[in-house]
């Protein structure tokens, strides 16, 4: 009885594992067409999407996040795009993947009106979600790396935002370890979309086609974004 049981719930760990690959599978096969290497190649569109990553304990960009950064500020030196709207986790004062890639921006010499910052985007979908509700984002490219990308499209697509991606990856990342960790990440954006999730975090608006100065609001941030509505 013991050796029956066992059997059966390893059968039923492959049946789980396998049907996530196909799903993870059939993401990476349905947006695979949408991501570009290069910028002569990507088309132009509304904004460019930089997505959040972790931040150095000295407050400098991590390898990836400066990756997704840099991308952003080739596809707006390049007139791809004519905004840029950065968003990720700052939901406390001790930890901010935002503000600091908005003063990268800048000091690249990309203007302040044409930076918007998002603080609430804690996750991928969350990022989307507000892109489209808070900024009234309608197209995008997305600056992220290539096993990030398909994940990113895909949730995009199903919130009804036209979006293509550009590959920010450089040669050290490691591909294969990050890819496993979609997994997960990919099955929970999956449950996200499915059950319609509003993220905890909405507010007022501040639409792409006016001044990105508007969202840099420094303490003012909890008054702005941090509201339940």
């Amino acid at each position: 009885m013991l050796r029956t049981l066992l059997q059966a719930g390893v059968l039923c760990f492959v049946v789980v594992i396998a049907v996530m690959l196909c799903i993870v599978l059939w993401v990476v096969g349905v947006t695979t067409h949408r991501i570009y290497a290069t910028i002569l190649d990507v088309p132009s569109e509304q904004v460019a999407l930089v997505l959040g990553a972790s931040i150095r304990s000295n407050g400098a960009l991590s390898l990836v996040l400066k990756e997704r950064a840099d991308a952003a500020i080739a596809l707006y030196e390049a007139h791809k795009v004519s905004k840029i709207l950065v968003s990720g986790d700052n939901s406390t004062l001790a930890y901010d993947e935002v503000y600091p890639v908005g003063k990268y921006l800048i000091s690249r010499g990309v203007p302040v009106a044409d930076v918007f910052l998002d603080y609430a985007g804690f996750d991928t979908y969350s990022s989307l979600y507000r892109a489209k509700t808070i900024f009234g984002v309608r197209s995008m490219i997305i600056t992220s790396q290539r096993f990030h990308l398909p994940r990113a499209l895909f949730i995009a697509d199903v919130l009804g935002v036209s979006a293509v991606g550009l590959d920010a990856s450089g040669p050290t990342d490691s591909y294969l370890l990050n890819a496993l960790r979609e997994i997960p990440a990919t099955m929970k954006a999956v449950f996200d979309l499915l059950t319609h999730r509003t993220p905890q975090y909405l507010g007022p608006t501040f639409f792409v086609t006016g001044d990105g100065s508007t969202t840099w609001v420094g303490p003012k941030v909890e008054t702005i974004y941090f509201i339940n509505e």
